[in-house]
């Protein structure tokens, strides 16, 4: 019985998409290993091979720990809101398929094996692991009272990259916060397309949303500018760490995908939503990390 509540809770919190940030999070590992090789001239952080792919498997632990109690505590938390909203009225919570009690141990499930990730990686990591779960909590609550609530997600996602390099380096570099405010303003953008969907809800009960602030067609633009931000920054980690032609391959690989994505949705028609939603941004965050993983593993500086 309780394997079977436990498929439904991971079912309810889409445990598969947390493909979306997880390869960001690597290209952040990979990016400061290869930073730490750039000044030391040594690739393996001062540990062997296998300890430096244990760090590695320790970071996604983390990552889906993370966002597994997120998402549970999303869901846990708009419950009465879901309930009425006749898009989601048929999700776990309010179907009755999960109870809040059920869902409520796995929070702390989740948030425990996040803590233990932590703490295996490093001090700081375990020092900043109550701040970065405060973050991710606290976004459940934002679209009762700003419209700037797609960005707190996006922000959510973000520190997944720059956790990552200090998991790796044990201190923070500024130039890795360009990666987190490029997953920051994607996420943010591909929210706004998502809550399209709730343009006529979010209105009725008076939630905050920047489609249900300015309009379908003009969140669909901001939305378009978000994501050129994105490139923007992409271009800019990509320069201040000497990355080369394939990382910027990558950048051109993830406009293009972007470019579809924002074809596929209409102010008029949002029968693709989902489509934009779920399949594209599985396909940028992939084809991202493949090509900048290919670029940071085969021209290392100093090899």
């Amino acid at each position: 019985m309780i394997w079977k509540r436990l498929r439904l809770t991971l079912d309810m919190i889409k445990f598969e998409h947390s493909i979306f940030a997880l390869p960001f999070a690597l290209t952040g590992a990979l990016l400061g290993w290869r930073d730490f090789g750039a000044y030391t001239g040594r690739y393996d952080l001062g540990l062997g091979g296998w300890q430096f792919l244990s760090k590695l498997l320790w970071i996604v632990v983390a990552m889906v720990g993370a966002r597994s109690a997120a998402m549970a505590f999303n869901r846990l938390v708009d419950a009465d809101i879901d309930a009425r909203n006749p898009r989601t009225k048929t999700r776990h919570l309010p179907a009755g398929l999960v109870s809040r009690g059920f869902g409520w141990g796995f929070v702390v499930a989740a948030t425990a094996v996040f803590f233990l990730a932590a703490g295996e990686l490093n001090r700081l990591c375990l020092q900043l692991a109550p701040v970065a779960l405060a973050i991710v909590f606290f976004y459940s609550f934002t679209k009762r009272f700003t419209s700037f609530s797609h960005l707190v997600l996006g922000f959510s996602l973000g520190m997944a990259p720059a956790a990552a390099w200090i998991a790796v380096r044990g201190s923070l570099d500024p130039r890795i916060l360009w990666l987190t405010a490029a997953v920051t303003l994607w996420t943010g953008g591909f929210d706004v397309i998502y809550a399209c969907q709730d343009y006529e809800f979010d209105g009725a009960e008076l939630l905050c949303s920047i489609p249900r602030t300015v309009g379908i067609a003009a969140a669909l633009r901001i939305a378009q500018a978000l994501h050129f931000a994105m490139l923007a920054c992409l271009l800019a980690l990509a320069y201040s760490l000497h990355l080369g032609v394939l990382a910027l391959a990558g950048v051109a690989a993830v406009a293009a995908l972007l470019i579809y994505e924002h074809s596929l949705v209409k102010p008029n028609d949002l029968s693709r939503v989902n489509a934009a939603f779920f399949t594209m941004n599985g396909w940028v965050s992939v084809l991202f990390f493949l090509f900048w993983a290919a670029d940071i593993l085969l021209f290392r500086p100093g090899i």
